[in-house]
């Protein structure tokens, strides 16, 4: 049993001094700063059966739905001005002035090192995109993804362009499959279902069309921190992983490749292509539980 300590007895430092003129109002903070935190982590809702999951407040969801509404207005400033010959590092200076001019912060910047305020992504990128100098061509198609940070709450989506509003045949039909995939994913984001049912019925609406679903990367929890759990794959077996429950907050934004699977990282550390140099696409939003269904807070 260790021994508690009184004021006059020798510091546990080793200093020679007593305990009330050493560490003793120090150790008190750190002992009241620890209560503190424990009895708000007691109050934070966790799932029934995974408490690495966080079930959020109603004030949560409030701060959260504000965050969503802002990368939603990104995207609409951004529509009109994502055309063949700008860059993508103009779509990042856009994005990063807006997010700061409405108060908030870019979640992407010096994430990891990451360089950037938000993620584009070209033609066989699946994700993580670096913005550069790279000018936008008519046909590209392009992934951009946003996550801010407004009060402490995190808002995250992505969305597909068609450059100039042209592409190829197999490239539009990719992309739109892929916003069918996002779709019926949102569909099984309900209570009693589990997050296996939405990464199932996606995969199949996937290959029963010829494409494939990129697995590593998932979707994820999200709100109070950038990533939270449960993972959320867009593959795998129905009835399988965490059982969905009002107020849980969590993306769903499947990847999807007109070849194989298979990925591979650049040596930026960052930026993922398909592995076979096959186009890729992905949606993504942000969904709410509720009562009865869901909602989706990023539309």
């Amino acid at each position: 049993m260790i021994k508690k300590l009184s004021r006059n007895d020798p510091c546990w430092c080793g200093s020679g001094k007593k305990y009330k003129h050493c560490h003793l109002n120090l150790d008190r903070r750190k002992i009241g700063l620890f209560q503190r935190l424990s009895k708000k982590a007691q109050k934070q809702p966790r799932h029934p059966t995974d408490s690495r999951i966080i079930i959020k407040t109603d004030e949560q969801i409030a701060g959260i739905r504000k965050s969503c509404q802002l990368v939603k207005k990104i995207f609409e400033m951004l529509e009109n001005r994502i055309v063949p010959g700008i860059t993508t590092d103009q779509i990042n200076g856009w994005t990063h002035r807006f997010i700061l001019d409405h108060g908030a912060f870019p979640a992407p910047l010096h994430y990891k090192n990451f360089p950037k305020s938000v993620c584009t992504s070209i033609n066989n990128v699946i994700c993580h995109g670096i913005p550069d100098d790279t000018v936008l061509k008519e046909g590209d198609i392009l992934n951009v993804d946003v996550t801010t940070v407004l009060k402490g709450y995190y808002g995250d989506s992505s969305r597909m362009y068609i450059i100039g509003g042209k592409t190829t045949p197999e490239a539009m039909r990719l992309v739109k499959t892929t916003k069918e995939c996002l779709n019926i994913g949102i569909e099984q984001a309900k209570p009693n279902n589990t997050i296996g049912d939405i990464g199932h019925v996606i995969q199949h609406y996937a290959e029963v069309r010829g494409y494939s679903i990129v697995r590593d990367y998932a979707g994820h929890g999200v709100g109070l921190r950038f990533h939270e759990d449960p993972p959320v794959n867009h593959f795998g077996e129905a009835k399988s992983g965490p059982i969905i429950v009002p107020n849980m907050v969590f993306t769903i934004e499947p990847m999807v490749n007109i070849g194989g699977y298979k990925s591979r990282t650049l040596d930026d550390g960052w930026t993922a292509v398909t592995a076979d140099g096959s186009l890729s696409a992905q949606w993504e939003h942000t969904i709410l539980i509720t009562e009865s269904g869901s909602e989706v807070l990023t539309k």
